[in-house]
């Protein structure tokens, strides 16, 4: 049978990416293959951690049930549940407004091209994160003007590393590309003012705002 992990799935406004203050499903899958310094959902990330297992008619029919049409797929790492691809196309086919948060490790060869209605908002682990080592770089290749890289920053390291890898990788002319503070570790003001150093023309600072809105640590929101 096509089952997918399901950590937890709920309504919410979008705290970040492109749809950012609209409302949105969320279905946050089980299991990642990364342990970044800064996670913040490390409850779900585990081989055992708690789960439902759903299939993909119970996850569309619930989507649907919603009247939403913005769906996020999060983590985790969604692109690790073997039906993922599945997933995906049934949401689509449909015509929901799909949203895929991804790591940056996993090879988006596998699954893409999508369509217009689907995009990919892809993390580069940056050293703060103890997991750049582990960050895809051929992925970059696969990424359209639907999709977004972010960086997520806890120091002025990782502004100077970010800043290398949008340069050499042209990040700019291929996506949008958003500069995250880890929550608590930087003040964005720090943020701002290296764009402003640097003139980041095409690069925009985006703040979690469900860690505004709730207590940061709280889940389904």
């Amino acid at each position: 049978m096509s089952n997918l992990s399901v950590a937890e799935k709920f309504i919410s406004i979008n705290g970040e990416g492109r749809r950012a203050g609209e409302l949105a499903v969320f279905l946050r899958f089980c299991k990642c293959n990364l342990q970044c310094s800064f996670c913040d959902t490390q409850w779900a990330n585990s081989d055992d951690a708690a789960a439902e297992i759903m299939t993909i008619n119970q996850l569309t029919d619930y989507v649907v049930s919603t009247g939403i049409q913005n769906v996020t797929l999060t983590g985790g790492e969604p692109l690790l549940q073997k039906n993922i691809g599945l997933l995906i196309t049934a949401l689509d086919s449909i015509g929901l407004n799909i949203e895929i948060e991804t790591n940056g490790s996993v090879p988006l060869k596998n699954f893409t091209p999508f369509s217009a209605n689907t995009s990919i908002t892809m993390d580069y682990k940056l050293p703060g994160s103890e997991m750049e080592q582990y960050m895809c770089l051929d992925n970059f290749s696969y990424l359209t003007e639907n999709d977004t890289v972010k960086f997520v920053v806890s120091d002025l390291k990782d502004l100077n590393r970010a800043k290398e890898i949008i340069n050499t990788n042209h990040l700019t002319e291929k996506c949008c590309v958003y500069f995250s503070p880890v929550f608590g570790k930087i003040n964005p003001e720090t943020i701002v003012s290296f764009m402003k150093e640097h003139t980041l023309n095409k690069i925009r600072l985006q703040l979690q705002l469900h860690k505004y809105i709730w207590d940061p640590k709280q889940r389904g929101v």
